[in-house]
């Protein structure tokens, strides 16, 4: 069905709001009829003891404008000045140094954080869960080490200006895919192109054949893998088990400076702002408004005339492209990226984000990347060995206890609304063994 250009005064719109069992997607032909299928759906859900999805450029406080930007600006100083000063200008005995390896740390978070956000997109404002999009952050984090591979030049172990594992190999040229490796411009270009490129020619066909839930997750999960053991491969140029590492310099400046850390933590950390900001803006449009309607009555969407495949596309290829920009980001800040980045377990941990610091939020899967990423680096020091228990029971506990997760459960307390906690108080005693 090909898709009706909106712009007409009756143009159909459908509600992205789910208001649980027995609440119907309210089809409104106006914009004051969505707002009054809304106020039904809410309505419906409140007698349910429900809340419904958040509605699209709501954050922490129900459309509290001031409140969001505040944060974002706060953000915004503690990313470009704050940080900066106290590790730089602090000295390293101060209390409030902050250290090199913290530096590192956060920025590796806000890696991960910039990829949670990127499949919010997909499965919180579209339905569409991915188990795959560590693929899509590994062959970023490729493209950008293939780059910094070129740029260790002559200081590598066997002073050639073939990588090491090449000589070691007993390669005599490049690959024709390193053709453009030397290039930080045509490198930038790939970092967009090749997760971006994969992930079109994947969604389309699969969104064609309407494959949807399960399925498509299982599918993604299939196709991580392959590539996965793809790359394992010595012969594909890709550093084998090893991958890539021993980098020395990123566009001709040592990248291991205090100085270089810290333009990169600046970086990632301005660009985790922008694709949260992006992202508000874009579910917020008429465009992220039709995705939401796909996500809760994709059958009904057809019927109003749009082709839910090219939405989806859209959606789906520019998340990929937000989580290569985020590999590539991660790469020369943690110093290595070898073929256990596109592991179905990698693609498994950031839904596991999403769905912790609550999906359909945008800053949900922020929150979540950050607490559970800093549970990690706690418990693997203290607790090695019972992570992954900490781990599962948490993923467990959001699904029993907290199925909007975080992000949701303090929205809902601080929704002024009478009875919230009676409500969540409930729902505990209501699910526990």
């Amino acid at each position: 069905m090909s898709a009706v250009v909106p712009g007409g005064p009756l143009t159909p719109t459908l509600s992205p709001v789910s208001g649980g069992e027995g609440a119907k997607p309210v089809l409104a032909s106006t914009a004051g009829g969505l707002e009054e299928g809304r106020r039904v759906q809410e309505d419906q859900a409140s007698r349910a003891g429900r809340l419904p999805l958040p509605r699209a450029g709501e954050g922490w406080g129900e459309g509290r404008r001031v409140h969001r930007w505040t944060g974002v600006l706060i953000a915004f100083i503690a990313v470009t000045v704050l940080a900066p000063l106290l590790n730089l200008a602090v000295p390293p005995d101060s209390a409030l140094h902050l250290s090199d390896y913290a530096v590192g740390l956060i920025a590796k978070i806000m890696c991960f954080a910039i990829c949670a956000l990127a499949i919010d997109l997909v499965w919180g404002y579209t339905g569409i869960l991915s188990l795959g999009h560590g693929l899509f952050f590994a062959l970023g984090g490729y493209a950008m080490g293939m780059y910094l591979m070129r740029q260790i030049g002559l200081d590598g172990n066997y002073q050639s200006a073939l990588p090491d594992f090449m000589v070691f190999l007993d390669w005599k040229e490049l690959p024709w895919h390193w053709a453009l490796s030397d290039s930080f411009l045509a490198t930038l270009v790939l970092i967009v192109v090749v997760p971006g490129g994969v992930a079109f020619v994947f969604g389309y066909f699969a969104f064609r054949s309407r494959i949807k839930g399960v399925y498509f997750s299982i599918i993604t999960q299939a196709l991580t893998f392959a590539a996965m053991l793809l790359f394992f491969r010595n012969e594909t140029g890709f550093g084998g088990n090893n991958g890539f590492t021993d980098f020395k310099r990123i566009v001709g400046v040592p990248i291991a400076q205090p100085d270089t850390r810290m333009v990169l933590f600046v970086i990632t950390g301005l660009t985790l702002i922008g694709c949260f900001v992006f992202a508000r803006w874009l579910v917020a449009t008429r465009f992220g408004r039709v995705l939401q309607a796909v996500r809760d009555a994709e059958n009904r969407v057809m019927f109003c005339g749009y082709d839910p495949l090219w939405y989806k596309l859209a959606i789906w290829t520019l998340s990929a492209v937000i989580c290569g920009v985020a590999g590539a980001l991660y790469v020369p800040q943690v110093g290595i990226i070898n073929p256990g980045e596109m592991s179905p377990a990698a693609g498994i941990e950031m839904a596991i984000w999403t769905a912790v610091g609550g999906r359909a939020t945008l800053i949900g899967p922020i929150v979540g990347a950050f607490f559970v990423n800093g549970a990690k680096s706690w418990f693997t020091q203290a607790f090695p060995e019972v992570w992954l228990y900490f781990l599962g029971a948490l993923f467990i506990a959001v699904t029993l206890f907290l199925p909007q997760g975080i992000v949701g459960l303090f929205r809902r307390l601080s929704s002024g609304e009478s009875g919230s906690w009676r409500r969540v108080l409930g729902r505990l005693r209501r699910t526990a063994p």
